[in-house]
Parts: C-alpha cells; sequence; structure tokens
C-alpha cells in the first residue's frame, strides 16, 4: 500500500489529504493556516491527517507541497534585498516591462558587453566594473544576471554568475535558465523576482521538511509548480518563481482528478479569493503571455487563472445610497465576526451586547482588531507604534482602539503590512445566521447581523428586516459576484471576439436578461454551455445557486474542500526545456546551446542536434528529480519564409517535455 500526502496552505486553512495508490482518498484534515511561520500550520495539518487516517508516519511513501508563498509576497511586495546584473542593455531600458518597479529601489549595475541575436560577441564583458560593484554592495540576499540575447548564447551570464558566486557566495539567478525565449527586459524581470523569492522558499521548505520529519515522514518532498506539473523540493529552491500561481494551479489537477472532466470552468472559493481556470481536452489552460502576480508579467508558465477578490471571508461593504440600499463584498479579506468571537468569546460578545443596546448604529459596530504573532513591526511610524502598544496582544474592539480620525490612516498601514487583522461581517458569517456554517460562534455572527441590519437606507427604513433576511441578501450577493467571475472566463476564453471587454459583456443588459430568460416581444436566453466544478469548503453552501443562475451543470465533487492538497499530489514530475535554431547566413544553420553556438551546413543535422541535447537534459533533470516511467514528448516549431518561390528557413524552436510519476518510497 502506498501512501502519498499531499499539503496546501491557503489564505485561512492549511489542508491536507492522504491518498493510497492514486486511486483513493484515505482521510483528509485541515488546520488554521499560521502567517508567521507558514510551516506550524503545515505541521499540524499532517498530524491531523495522520490520526484521523488511522496510520504511521513511516508508511507515507510521498508528500507534496502547494503554498500560496511566493504569490502572496510578490502581491506584498516581500521578499530579500537583490541586486541586477544588466549586461549589454541601455540604462534607459530598466523602464521597461516594469522593471525599476520590480527592483523596487535595488541597486542595478548596466554593464557593457552582451550578445547579438544571431549569438555572437556585442561587445567585451567589463568584468572590472562588476567587481567594483560587488565590493560596494553588502546585504545583497540574491543577484539576478539578465544579458542582451543570452538565450542565443549565455557565456557573458554564465561568467558574471561565476564571479558573483566566487566574490560573494550569494545565490544567483540566471535569465535564460528561467526561459529560453527572446524579450531581455522581461526576462530580467522573472530573474529579479526570482532572486527576491528565494530565500523566502528555501526557508518554507526547509522548516515544511523539518516538520515532517520531526513526524517520522522521511519520504521525498515535491512541490507544485504554477502550470499544475510538479518539481522537486531541490529544483523549487533554485527556482522559487515558478512556484507562483501554484495553489489555484493544484486546484485545476485536483478538480480534474475528482471529476475526469474533460472540458469544465472550475471555480475555487477560498477564504479570500475565487480563482476560475478553464480546463480544455483534459488539460488545464496555460497563460501564453506568462504568469501575471503583483502587477508583473512573468515569463513563467502558468494556469491562465481569472483570480477575484471575493470569498467567504470577503468583507461585506454596505449601499446606503438609494431608496433600497444593498451589499457588495470584498476584495479585501477580514475576519469573520463568528471566528475572532470563537477565539476571544468574552470580549467580541461583551462589546457586541453594548452596540446593540446602543440607540444608533456606530461606524465601528461588529469591527474588532487583533494583532498577529510573529510579524515582525520593524520601521513602523510613531502614530502606528502608539496604536500597536493600545492593542497589545489581545483582541480591542475599533472604537475603543482608535481615539482619533488620525489613527485611522496608521490602522490601514498595519493591515497592509500584515501586522494587525481586523474583523467584520463576511459570508462565513451569513452562513453561520442560515444555518449552512457551524465551524465558529454563530451566536457572534447572529449579533453582528443584527447590528449591521439596522443600518438605514436612503429611504430611511432599516437594510433588513431581520438578521436572517441580511445574511441571505449576502449570500445572494455572493451568487451573484461568482456568477459574473465565470462569464468573464468563459467570454475571455472564447475563440470569436465579441468587440467588447469581457467585464461589459457579462454584465451587458442581453446577458442579464438572458439569465433572467426574458419573454417579450423578443425571447432572450443565455447560459453557460459547459460544466462548472465547484471547490472549496464552502462551495456546496454557494455554488448550486450559482449553477441554476447560469443555467449549467454544477459539479460539486466529494472532497472538494481539500481539492488543493489533493492536486499536489496527484500531478505528474514535468520538465521542459526549449532551445532554437537560426540561420545567420543562407547555408548555415545554428544551433544556440548552453556552452554556444553550433553551426551546421544541414538543417536536419542542426535540428536533430539540439533535439538529441533537450532530450538528454530534460530526462535527466526528472529523473534526478525522483520521476519513474518517463515519457518525452517533442513539439517542433519550424518558421520559414516564402521567397521567389520557394521556401526559405527562418528559426525553430524544438520544445522536448520529459513527464513521470515521482517515486514513491517503500514504507
Amino acid at each position: 500500500m502506498a501512501l502519498a500526502l499531499g499539503v496546501d496552505t491557503g489564505g485561512t486553512y492549511t489542508d491536507a489529504v492522504l491518498i493510497r495508490d492514486e486511486r483513493e482518498v484515505v482521510a483528509s484534515a485541515k488546520s488554521l493556516t499560521t502567517r508567521a511561520d507558514l510551516a506550524m500550520g503545515v505541521g499540524r495539518a499532517v498530524s491531523a491527517v495522520l490520526e484521523a487516517a488511522e496510520v504511521s508516519a513511516d508508511q507515507i511513501g510521498m508528500a507534496s507541497l502547494s503554498t500560496t508563498l511566493a504569490t502572496n509576497a510578490l502581491v506584498e511586495g516581500q521578499g530579500g534585498r537583490v541586486a541586477l546584473i544588466y549586461v549589454g542593455f541601455r540604462e534607459s531600458d530598466l523602464e521597461k516591462h516594469g522593471l525599476r518597479d520590480a527592483l523596487k529601489g535595488d541597486p542595478a549595475l548596466v554593464l557593457a558587453g552582451g550578445h547579438n541575436h544571431a549569438g555572437g560577441q556585442a561587445s567585451d564583458l567589463d568584468i572590472a566594473t562588476l567587481e567594483a560593484f560587488l565590493d560596494s554592495h553588502t546585504g545583497i540576499s540574491g543577484y539576478a544576471v539578465a544579458a542582451q540575447f543570452a538565450t542565443r548564447n549565455p557565456a557573458h551570464e554564465l561568467e558574471v554568475a561565476r564571479v558573483i558566486a566566487e566574490r560573494t557566495g550569494v545565490p544567483v539567478t540566471c535569465s535564460h535558465h528561467l526561459s529560453a525565449k527572446l524579450n531581455g527586459p522581461k526576462r530580467a524581470v522573472t530573474a529579479v523576482l526570482n532572486a527576491r523569492l528565494i530565500g523566502m522558499i528555501d526557508r518554507l521548505i526547509g522548516r515544511a521538511q523539518d516538520q515532517l520529519y520531526a513526524q517520522g515522514i522521511t519520504a521525498p518532498m515535491m512541490v507544485v509548480r504554477g502550470d499544475g506539473a510538479l518539481m522537486s523540493s531541490e529544483q523549487a529552491r533554485e527556482r522559487p518563481i515558478e512556484t507562483i500561481l501554484s495553489g489555484p494551479a493544484a486546484s485545476i489537477v485536483g478538480a480534474r482528478w475528482l471529476t475526469r472532466a474533460e472540458n469544465a470552468l472550475v471555480s475555487d472559493i477560498g477564504g479570500t479569493t475565487t480563482d476560475v481556470a478553464l480546463i480544455r481536452d483534459g488539460k488545464p489552460t496555460i497563460d501564453p503571455d506568462g504568469a501575471q502576480v503583483g502587477g508583473f508579467r512573468t515569463m513563467v508558465e502558468a494556469v491562465a487563472m481569472r483570480t477575484h477578490g471575493l470569498g467567504g471571508d470577503s468583507q461585506v461593504h454596505v449601499v446606503t445610497e438609494g431608496l433600497s440600499g444593498g451589499v457588495y463584498l470584498g476584495p479585501r479579506r477580514v475576519l469573520p465576526v463568528s471566528l475572532i468571537a470563537a477565539e476571544a468569546p468574552d470580549v467580541v460578545h461583551a462589546a457586541l451586547d453594548a452596540q446593540l443596546r446602543a440607540t444608533t448604529v456606530g461606524e465601528h459596530d461588529t469591527r474588532f482588531a487583533r494583532r498577529v504573532t510573529g510579524i515582525p513591526a520593524d520601521g513602523v511610524g510613531p502614530r502606528d507604534t502608539v496604536l500597536l502598544e493600545r492593542l497589545g496582544d489581545g483582541v480591542v474592539p475599533l472604537d475603543k482602539l482608535l481615539q482619533t480620525r488620525m489613527e485611522h490612516g496608521a490602522l490601514s498601514r498595519l493591515v497592509d503590512r500584515g501586522i494587525v487583522q481586523v474583523s467584520g461581517v463576511t459570508p462565513s458569517d451569513a452562513s453561520h445566521v442560515l444555518g449552512r456554517l457551524e465551524d465558529w460562534d454563530s451566536a457572534a455572527a447572529h449579533k453582528a447581523m443584527e447590528l449591521v441590519a439596522r443600518k438605514r437606507v436612503g429611504s430611511g427604513d432599516r437594510l433588513a428586516q431581520s438578521p436572517e433576511a441580511l445574511a441571505q441578501v449576502i449570500v445572494d450577493q455572493l451568487t451573484e459576484q461568482t456568477t459574473l467571475s465565470l462569464l468573464e472566463t468563459a467570454f475571455s476564453e472564447e475563440s470569436d471576439g465579441f468587440g467588447l471587454p469581457v467585464k461589459d459583456l457579462a454584465r451587458h443588459v442581453l446577458t442579464q436578461r438572458g439569465l433572467a430568460k426574458h419573454r417579450g416581444l423578443v425571447a432572450l436566453d443565455a447560459a453557460l454551455n459547459v460544466d462548472v466544478v465547484g471547490l472549496g469548503a464552502s462551495a456546496p453552501s454557494y455554488y448550486p445557486a450559482v449553477g441554476e443562475r447560469l443555467h449549467c451543470n454544477m459539479i460539486l465533487p466529494q472532497h472538494a474542500g481539500v481539492a488543493n492538497a489533493i492536486g499536489a499530489v496527484v500531478g505528474r514530475l514535468t520538465l521542459r526545456r526549449t532551445g532554437s535554431v537560426t540561420s545567420p547566413t543562407e547555408g548555415r544553420f545554428r544551433v544556440h546551446l548552453e556552452e554556444g553556438p553550433q553551426d551546421f551546413a544541414d538543417s536536419n543535422a542542426a535540428l536533430q542536434l539540439l533535439e538529441d541535447v533537450l532530450r538528454g537534459e530534460a530526462e535527466r533533470a526528472v529523473r534526478e528529480a525522483g520521476a519513474e516511467d518517463i515519457r518525452v514528448t517533442v513539439d517542433r516549431d519550424v518558421r520559414t519564409a516564402r521567397i521567389e518561390a520557394q521556401e526559405v528557413f527562418v528559426e525553430a524552436l524544438i520544445t522536448v517535455e520529459a513527464s513521470g510519476r515521482p517515486r514513491v518510497a517503500a514504507g
């Protein structure tokens, strides 16, 4: 019996699942995510799933992790201090593709050197200036090196990396190792982000492995890439940028394994976001432009995912304008009142009771704050420090914490940095009031919903007549916003354009009237013409209504709440290697290799050499990562031009993909 352990660290929960022989889920468990140290939540979830399955740690043959750490770090601007060595470019090129923004004030050296499009040296590499730069900069956690046309000849990137490694001992990221495509500035952005993440991901993987070892699990550990494939933990440490969108990618793989769906939209609702992607012909759709995260477009292959700030813990905003008013959700996540009440019942219930006794609705009703343990408050301003001292280590109502208007800004800064969390009414609270959830404190959710329902709208009436009525309004709004998210994704994947932005199409009056089955002089019908797979612990609570609204088949598989953890362990180890052959002059065919260009007089010989080299590299790398039963596929993209009635060779790209199942250690 081979048992595989999958773990996913989400915004609210860390999930763990055990799968036997790649065929059945043996047990699953959840633990609250520990933001200050994600590995602690990993350890608790793993301990819980072992206990639930009643198995010993030595029966685990493989472990795999999907994580939001890289994505969240880039979104929130976190990571180590880096330096970019930019070879053969102009100073003005630093402004392209957001490279200056990616550096965030970290140093960059524009260095003489680089190659031309044919792989020939454009100018000599200026090693003396590089060495002077290295001697004058300290405190660098990682270097990024990007040279002009390095994908055609990486010699200068490799030489710069050698000098940096010998002189500093600091990790170095070469841009040509991350992508074989042209576009130097974009490769440089990808290399900078990778260098920034190396220390952070290295610590997470190391701490996660420590947690597994402490429980007696010595099986090899894999990590999910952004395209849903697996990589070894060692590869993830070297190329952490490839783990961005790891969590959402794992959910797509998990959805496919759970449902065997060939064509479907997958909608994964978590505490913070809803991620929507398309499975087409049994595979997740890959973003052809590279993963975009934190405002940066990278060259990392990743699932084409539309992420919306909509989840079970999305903040409920009250709309008081207009005669009837209403609510909208997100994009910020807050702590549900029911959750913070479960953690500090005396403080929360006393404050809610006092707010209910008041004759007027207070600005900060239902709102509480708490300090996030383990997050340092380095560099905060004096006003922020005063607020932290007043907050202490407990839970404090906002009307007691904030004493002046100026302190609202201080609180926002502390929340943005992750030092403080605040509570508010959320869809999770609404589900507690409606009896759909019982995880936390339903009584506190009911009191909070009553307080919000008392707010007055433009007509002077209450927002809602009862807590239950308001809870239903909130759930209906979540249905509506989820519907729009799915429609936007569907329109974006249509092969025929409609001439309007996808957001406008989803909200267009004809679309909305069609969904409502309008019947007048004109009959309008609209529906989603593909199945939807609903994932997430709260999907069974919310998604049946979404399926009815879109007139589509809504699939809610068993174990939908831990699909990300399932996806982390059922994927395949996959490595791709890409190279090019160009024709610098008539009758000459140049193969661009790591050790430098090689010329041939015959195009077939050049293509075969490149394919053999790439095949060897891919097979060797995937085998070293721990794969067995390796399959290899080769894609040749030969581009020609017709000149004077003859087909002339222009360029060829060869991509070799090697994949296999991870070896499972004998228990």
